[in-house]
C-alpha cells in the first residue's frame, strides 16, 4: 500500500491543530556520559571517565516532547515529589515550553529518577531512585479533580494514558479518565504496563509490546508466531470492548487491529531495516504518533505505518530522544510514496 505526499504533508500539517492530554507517570531521566578505558582494581568493572552528565524529561513527560516535536500541543499532567528533582523535573518542562499547570507536588511521593551511566556509547548500567507504591486517596482526589478541570477548560482533543508501574494510574483514576472522556466524546489510548492491564476498557487504542501483552494475558505467545498473537489480540480486544489495539514487535515490526461496525481491519508491517542503537523511549514515540493520527480519525494501514517508522527512527539513537518531526515526514514520503522528499515535493 502507498499514500500521496499531498495526503502526509496535510496530515503533519494537521497535527499543529491538536491539543493532547498525557497522564502518567513522569520521571527525570538523568545520563552519565564517559569514556572507558580500563577495568576497576576494585572489581571486575568498568571504570567511566566521566565527560558530561544531563537531565531529560522521561515517562510520559518523554510523551509530551513528542507530542510538541510532531506539532501538537501537549498538556501534561502527573503527581511528582515535593522536592529538589520535582522543582528541576518542573524547570526541565519550562525550558522546552511545556506547560506546568497540570503538575502536582505531593510530599508523599518522590519525583522518580532513572540514572543511566554511558561509557563509550553504550549503556552499562541504570540506577532508579523511586516510589512505585500507589497514589494516597488525598493524592487520588487531587489528581482527579486536576483532570476534571484540564477536561472542561482545555479543549483536549485526545487523551493518552501512559503506564509506568510507578503508581500515579491507579485503577480509580483509571476509571475515572475512561468515565470523564465517554461523557465528553473524547478517545483515550493506553500505553499499558502489568499491573493495571485489564483496567483499560471502551477505550479506543491499547498498545502493548509483546512482553507488556504475555505478562497481561498471561500467555506464553512466540514474537514470530503471529497467528497466535492475532488471536490474542482479537479475544482480548472483545473481552475489553477496544476499538483497536497495535502491539509492537521489536524487530519483527508492528501488528495493528481495529474493529469498525463494518470489518475486522488487521496490518502486520515489517521492521524497517536500521541500526539500532538503543530502544529506550520507542514506545513513547509510537504512541505519540499513533494517539495524533487517532484524532484525526488517520485509516488504520497509515496509522500503523507512521508509528512503526516512528518506533524505529528514534532507536537510532542513544538515549531517550523525541522523534523529529520533519525527519519522520521524510521518511514517511520516502517510504510510503514516490519517495520525493518535503523539500522536493514544496519546490515542484
Amino acid at each position: 500500500m502507498n499514500v500521496s505526499q499531498q495526503t502526509l504533508l496535510q496530515l503533519f500539517k494537521a497535527f499543529s491543530q491538536l491539543k493532547v492530554l498525557i497522564v502518567g507517570d513522569v520521571m527525570i531521566d538523568s545520563y552519565l556520559w564517559g569514556k572507558v578505558e580500563r577495568i576497576s582494581p576494585e572489581a571486575p568493572v568498568p571504570v567511566v571517565l566521566l565527560e558530561k552528565r544531563n537531565n531529560m524529561l522521561g515517562g510520559a513527560a518523554n510523551v509530551a516532547l513528542n507530542i510538541k516535536s510532531l506539532g501538537a500541543e501537549p498538556v501534561l499532567c502527573s503527581i511528582i515529589g515535593n522536592d529538589l528533582k520535582g522543582s528541576e523535573f518542573c524547570s526541565l518542562l519550562e525550558h522546552e515550553n511545556i506547560l506546568t499547570k497540570g503538575i502536582i507536588h505531593s510530599d508523599n511521593r518522590i519525583t522518580t529518577t532513572k540514572f543511566r551511566i554511558i561509557g563509550n556509547n553504550a549503556q552499562l548500567l541504570r540506577v532508579d531512585e523511586e516510589i512505585d507504591s500507589d497514589l494516597s486517596e488525598n493524592d487520588e482526589n487531587h489528581l482527579i479533580s486536576k483532570i476534571e478541570h484540564l477536561i472542561l477548560h482545555d479543549e483536549v482533543n485526545i487523551i493518552i494514558l501512559q503506564d509506568y508501574n510507578k503508581g500515579v494510574l491507579t485503577e480509580r483514576v483509571i476509571e475515572h479518565i475512561i468515565k470523564l472522556s465517554n461523557a465528553h466524546d473524547i478517545p483515550v489510548v493506553v500505553d499499558p504496563k502489568k499491573k493495571n492491564f485489564s483496567c483499560y476498557k471502551s477505550i479506543d487504542l491499547f498498545k502493548p509490546n509483546l512482553k507488556e501483552l504475555r505478562e497481561g494475558l498471561k500467555q506464553d505467545i512466540e514474537l514470530t508466531n503471529i497467528e497466535k498473537i492475532k488471536q490474542a489480540c482479537a479475544q482480548w480486544q472483545e473481552k475489553q470492548n477496544i476499538k483497536s489495539l497495535m502491539v509492537t514487535l521489536s524487530e519483527n515490526g508492528l501488528f495493528m487491529r481495529e474493529v469498525t461496525e463494518n470489518e475486522v481491519i488487521e496490518y502486520h508491517l515489517a521492521a524497517h531495516l536500521r541500526k539500532i542503537a538503543d530502544v529506550s523511549g520507542a514506545g513513547d514515540t509510537v504512541i505519540s504518533v499513533a494517539s495524533l493520527c487517532r484524532a484525526l480519525k488517520t485509516d488504520t494501514w497509515l496509522t500503523a505505518a507512521l508509528s512503526n517508522i516512528a518506533g524505529g527512527l528514534v532507536c537510532e539513537h542513544v538515549g531517550v530522544v523525541p522523534v523529529n518531526g520533519e525527519q519522520l515526514l521524510n521518511e514517511a514520503i520516502e517510504l510510503l510514496t514516490s519517495g520525493l522528499t518535503v523539500k522536493q515535493f514544496m519546490n515542484e
